[in-house]
């Protein structure tokens, strides 16, 4: 555990932080809590997707990646902003790919830091030497075959008069040799292993994008790999490895095998919820791109909702219609000072298993759950729970259709509907749009979401995606769109729709 005097990035200090090497997966539980906290971070251009989502709405962020040959900002320049900010009071995340003290320049600027008398703490993180590699089935290391690693660059300060690098002696090391940065250099760095006495028969690997979605392996000989990294190009950021350790990719190569690796997924949903089905997707090899169309706007201060979470217990049935709306009636009801125990009078009733699980994580087991998220489902599972002339809670989306409230009423009960929030267009991130134009799926979790999303993206949809649907009321509303259903969710909720995208990518997949 860390004491909460480590938790808070302190002002006035600078962390050199190792952010990985793209999977925000593997980034460290210290690097998550100073990002939340920073006040400033200036970070690289290989940080991951995703990673600064969690940087506070206010904090300063700063973009001071290098690109290969230019630098956006100089070495120098960047230096200076750190201790700028910090003799300013506040709190400096130097946010960098990999580990910072393995060639990403972590040791020129903890030396500048401490010439200038700036307090600073460094915060390793995974480096793609040993990342890439693994997540191409390579061990840098392995019992019968390297009981060595040697981490080289493959792209010297270009201001050096000659190379800093013995390659005679790096061609006699008995163990694995690991290049970064040296992709574009590969065809002299063949050779000089080679004429320092190096078998042009052993087994070598280049890795572009280690870690990442789009992450792609070419494995072949120390003499044959600048042809082969050619011929598929291949492009930084990429790793190089030679040793005999790269012929084990054969037997423990794991990533391909992932049901949705090398897919590319649009998750439009509200973009809290997006980054969780993102977090899933990502574990399953998608390249998840989030392109949120819509927003969730609470409408707790409404006296409609205030007084139905004063009077909730006295309702004979309470009906939630989605999670957003189970989250956040006890978000009213915490405003009141109430909690699950205000259900104790009522049957409680949850459109499908995501609503339902929402409830229990607060405490209350829902008495009736509609198998799929559907209104008439819920409707069929409450056929023998009285209704007439008892007094019935709907709380839901202020756009919701009508069909559960009426059909209740049509069984004499004294219905109230409050309208808990409501679902507002999300302008997309234009980057985000981009990205999605040559997705292989386009998700659709409500009809909201596909209205929304063709609203802001308009002739820029990726018509050639495949497009997978929640329910039956969603792909009602993609082929009013005008616009095919290819995948529709046996369960109608989150779970359902991956289950489903799953099934179809490898469907396709074996075509």
């Amino acid at each position: 555990m860390t004491s909460g005097s480590e938790v808070a990035a302190r002002a006035g200090v600078v962390y050199l932080v190792g952010a990985g090497p793209g999977d925000p997966g593997l980034v460290t539980a210290r690097a998550l809590e100073l990002i939340g906290s920073a006040d400033v971070i200036l970070h690289d251009r290989l940080v991951g997707a995703g990673i600064l989502d969690g940087a506070r709405p206010d904090a300063e962020l700063v973009d001071v990646g290098k690109r290969p040959g230019q630098a956006t900002v100089e070495q120098g320049e960047i230096e200076a902003l750190m201790v700028e900010r910090s003799r300013a009071g506040r709190s400096v995340v130097r946010l960098k790919g990999g580990d910072p003290f393995v060639f990403g320049r972590g040791g020129e600027e903890a030396e500048a830091l401490a010439e200038a008398g700036i307090d600073f703490e460094v915060v390793p993180g995974v480096t793609a030497g040993v990342a890439a590699p693994a997540y191409a089935g390579i061990p840098v290391t392995h019992r019968d075959d390297a009981s060595a690693v040697a981490f080289v660059t493959g792209h010297e300060d270009p201001e050096k008069p000659e190379t800093a690098l013995d390659w005679g002696a790096l061609a006699r090391f008995p163990g694995t040799l690991v290049l970064y940065m040296g992709v574009r250099n590969l065809p002299l760095i063949a050779e000089r292993l080679r004429a320092g006495g190096r078998d042009p028969a052993e087994p070598a690997a280049a890795i572009e994008g280690g870690t990442r979605p789009g992450q792609r392996c070419v494995t072949s000989t120390l003499a044959k790999l600048p042809g082969a990294v050619a011929e598929a190009g291949l492009r930084a950021p990429a790793i190089l490895l030679f040793g005999a350790v790269a012929a084990r990719r054969n037997a423990i190569a794991w990533l391909e095998r992932r049901p949705l690796h090398g897919r590319s997924v649009v998750v439009t949903r509200a973009r809290a919820q997006a980054s969780d089905l993102a977090t899933i997707l990502r574990g399953l090899g998608a390249e998840a791109i989030e392109l949120p169309a819509i927003r969730i706007e609470p409408r707790l201060d409404s006296p409609a909702v205030h007084d139905a979470v004063a009077d909730l217990h006295a309702y004979a049935l309470v009906c939630l219609t989605s999670p957003n709306g189970a989250r956040l009636l006890f978000e009213a009801m915490a405003t009141q000072g109430r909690d699950a125990r205000a259900f104790a009078n009522a049957t409680v009733a949850a459109i499908g298993p995501g609503t339902a699980a929402a409830l229990a994580e607060r405490g209350v087991t829902a008495d009736v759950v509609g198998e799929r998220f559907v209104a008439e489902s819920l409707l069929e599972a409450l056929a023998e729970v009285d209704v007439r002339e008892r007094p019935v809670l709907v709380a839901r989306a202020a756009e919701a259709r009508d069909v559960l409230p009426d059909a209740l009423a049509e069984r004499g009960a004294r219905v109230d509907v409050v309208a808990l929030y409501e679902t507002v267009r999300e302008d997309p991130d234009e980057a985000a749009i981009e990205a999605a134009a040559g997705a292989d799926y386009v998700t659709f979790t409500s009809s909201s979401t596909v209205r929304n999303l063709l609203a802001a993206v308009g002739e820029r949809f990726p018509r050639e995606a495949r497009i997978v649907s929640i329910g039956p009321i969603t792909s009602r509303a993609v082929r009013e769109a005008g616009l095919e259903v290819h995948v529709e969710a046996e369960r109608h909720d989150p779970a359902g729709l991956v289950e489903a995208l799953v099934a179809d990518a490898a469907e396709v997949g074996a075509r």
